[in-house]
């Protein structure tokens, strides 16, 4: 049906991502060190005990700068480095205090000044920090993209979307049509729960951290709705890896 061609995670939410050949999924989980840390803001109350809503974390749609962010993580270690084009590398860990504020101050000038300053960094105690409360995986079309670029008339990096498992080989949107479905994927099988609505991080080259498509008006324009990839469920453990092929169990 479909073919795998990218994986991608990202270990401290909207601060930048990694990219990987193959990786084991887990029934019931998000990807192994996919938005394990997220950055709370200074107004956030939460206590971090519990899946939190993205309004309470710094990300992309309130600090373009975010999106150039490039990212590696040390599972071994504990230890994330980060990369910008405008600023020098940090090597961190993130559950140290001292290592904490180092990236605080680090990461200060990503952030505008009229937002709200990043002040706690929070590791996940159940979960990864996805955006709903369902813990999932990403899968995003390489055809849809390109339906994209085209409505658009200009190159755009897949980057943007920030999805986990890209694939190619099946007609555009045909995503969409998978909701409820049972997915194979290499060895892992995969249920997409529910479309991805998409928010304004998408407007913003992730080389350059500034934005410069509105991705948000050509979805709702040509297609009616403002949504871009799937949220999966992962039902069945197992590897997968770029190659693998997708395939509709169900």
């Amino acid at each position: 049906m479909g073919t795998l061609t990218q994986i991608w995670r990202y270990p401290i939410k909207s601060h930048g991502r990694e990219a990987l050949d193959q990786i084991s999924l887990t029934a019931g989980q998000t990807m192994p060190g996919d938005r394990l840390w997220a950055v709370a803001h200074e107004l956030s109350q939460i206590d971090g005990e519990s899946w939190a809503a993205c309004q309470n974390f710094n990300r992309g749609s309130k600090a373009p700068a975010l999106m150039a962010l490039e990212s590696k993580l040390n599972w071994e270690q504990g230890r994330v480095t980060l990369s910008h084009p405008d600023l020098p590398d940090l090597d961190f860990a993130p559950d140290e205090p001292a290592d904490q504020a180092r990236f605080l101050e680090w990461v200060r000038p990503l952030i505008p000044e009229n937002r709200a300053a990043s002040a706690r960094v929070l590791r996940s105690k159940e979960r990864g920090w996805t955006d709903t409360d369902l813990p999932s995986v990403t899968l995003c079309s390489v055809a849809s993209h390109k339906a994209v670029e085209q409505a658009m008339g200009q190159s755009l990096s897949p980057k943007r979307w920030r999805g986990n498992i890209w694939f190619e080989g099946v007609p555009e949107w045909a995503e969409f049509d998978w909701i409820g479905r049972e997915i194979q994927i290499g060895d892992a099988v995969v249920i997409p729960r529910e479309r991805t609505e998409r928010c304004l991080a998408t407007t913003t080259n992730p080389d350059t951290g500034k934005r410069d498509a509105d991705t948000l008006t050509a979805l709702r324009t040509n297609w009616g709705h403002q949504d871009f990839s799937v949220r999966a469920e992962v039902v069945k453990s197992g590897t997968i890896r770029i190659g693998d092929a997708l395939r509709i169990l169900t």
